[in-house]
C-alpha cells in the first residue's frame, strides 16, 4: 500500500509487490503489472519462490508438535474455505485491515486461488538453495527436510 502510495506521488519509478500493493497500484491508475512469476512468467527457476509458509523453530515442533500441527491444519482449513468462499476475505479483511485494503481483499484471494497450496515443494527449497548459494548466502545447499516439516505432510492434503 505504502508504495502503491508513492508510486502515485511521483517519489519512485516502479516496484516490487505483493498482490495487494500491486492491486493498489493498477487500480488507482498508476501502475501495472509487469511480471507475475506465478502465471508462468519467467524466468521458470523462480516460478515456485512465492509461496505461504508458517516459520518455527525445530525446539517447538518437538515441544508441542499438536500445536505445529493445528497451524498447518488451520492454514489447510483456511485455504480450503477460501477457495469455496472468496468473499470470506472481505469479511475478514474488514477486520482486520484498513477499508481501502479491506475492499480488495477479495478480489485478489479469488485471483490467486489457484495460488493457494499448502504444499512447499521440493523443487521450491532447490530453486531457492540455488539462488542463496549464487548470491553468496549459502556455501551449500540445505537438505528440504531441514526447511520443511515434512512430518506434517499427511496434513497438507487432509
Amino acid at each position: 500500500m505504502f508504495a502503491a502510495r508513492a508510486l502515485e506521488a511521483g517519489q519512485i519509478d516502479g516496484f516490487w509487490a505483493n498482490a495487494m500493493g500491486a492491486e493498489t497500484a493498477v487500480r488507482r491508475g498508476v501502475g501495472k503489472i509487469l511480471l507475475d512469476v506465478r502465471r508462468g512468467d519467467d524466468p521458470a527457476q523462480v516460478r515456485r519462490f512465492t509461496f505461504a509458509g508458517l516459520a518455527t523453530t525445530e525446539a517447538l515442533i518437538k515441544r508441542e508438535p499438536e500445536c505445529a500441527a493445528a497451524a498447518v491444519r488451520a492454514i489447510v482449513k483456511t485455504q480450503k474455505a477460501l477457495r469455496a468462499e472468496p468473499a470470506l476475505a472481505q469479511e475478514v479483511g474488514r477486520r482486520r485491515f484498513p477499508k481501502e485494503a479491506a475492499e480488495l481483499i477479495a478480489t485478489i484471494v479469488e485471483r490467486d486461488l489457484p495460488f493457494y497450496d499448502p504444499v512447499i515443494y521440493e523443487e521450491a527449497i532447490a530453486g531457492l538453495n540455488r539462488f542463496a548459494q549464487s548470491i553468496g548466502h549459502l556455501c551449500s545447499p540445505v537438505p528440504y527436510d531441514q526447511v520443511v516439516a515434512v512430518r506434517f505432510r499427511d496434513l497438507w492434503r487432509s
